[in-house]
């Protein structure tokens, strides 16, 4: 049987392992991606529509259990088997039947059981809906929260001129190369940081990512509206622009 498939894992070494380790046992499996965090893995999936995807529960940004509720819409035929080091959401996972798991490091003779049971529930049909959404539910209340305190300023940079940003005061982050743009009322700024790197340093309840390569404040948002290609656009009350919502984040979007 062969099957396609997309791997997200911020590791990188874990990532090339697990892929190698796909191409042992499943040499029939299609690989069409192999993601660094939870956005380009929910853009992956929701342009591949893979049969299966192994996702990473703890990822810089969207977590796997969150892309894997985005993916109810953005790619519902996908199954979802969870790469975790903790062996709680593991058992949860493993009894309600809807998802796989691997426990790291992944053991040859576990992956091989994993396919086995993809394959025979692929033939199956569809994955269980409701009994899916039920678990991520369970299984996001369940995750730990980071032990550090979210960022309340940072320091960026404007031409040759250093400013102190209040994080509260900024409307929007957006990616630049190696960089990241500082977007607020009064202008824009250069951190030194990339994207991928600053999203697990701020609040989760305030700031949400919307695109790869944005993150928004929440408190910043004027309006959001949806257009016809499924795609949402945001009004800011500080600045002009309009932010584009990339449609496999739509899901979420809907449920802050």
């Amino acid at each position: 049987m062969s099957l396609k498939c997309v791997i997200a894992e911020d590791e990188e070494l874990l990532r090339t392992a697990l892929a190698s380790l796909l191409r042992e046992v499943w040499p029939h499996l299609d690989i069409v991606a192999e993601c660094e965090d939870g956005a380009s893995a929910l853009e992956a999936i929701a342009e591949h529509q893979p049969d299966v995807a192994f996702l990473d529960i703890r990822m810089p940004g969207l977590t796997g259990i969150e892309v894997a509720r985005a993916m109810s819409e953005a790619s519902p035929r996908t199954q979802v088997v969870f790469v975790t080091a903790y062996d709680q959401y593991a058992i949860d996972a493993f009894e309600q039947g809807a998802v796989d798991y691997l426990l790291k490091p992944i053991a040859r003779d576990r992956l091989l059981a994993t396919v086995q049971r993809v394959q025979t529930r692929a033939a199956a049909g569809h994955p269980d809906a409701a009994t899916l959404d039920a678990l991520l539910r369970h299984l996001s209340a369940r995750l730990p929260n980071s032990s550090k305190p979210p960022l309340v300023w940072i320091t960026a940079s404007t031409g040759k001129e250093t400013r102190l940003i209040m994080v509260d005061d900024v409307a929007y982050f957006q990616a630049d190369n190696k960089y990241t743009t500082v977007m607020t009322a009064d202008g824009e700024a250069l951190l030194r940081t990339p994207i991928r790197e600053l999203l697990d340093a701020l609040d989760p309840n305030t700031f949400k990512q919307i695109h790869r390569s944005t993150i928004v404040n929440l408190k910043a948002i004027a309006s959001v509206t949806r257009d016809d290609t499924g795609k949402g656009k945001v009004k800011l009350k500080t600045r002009p622009e309009t932010l584009t919502v990339s449609q496999p984040f739509m899901t979420l979007f809907r449920n802050m």
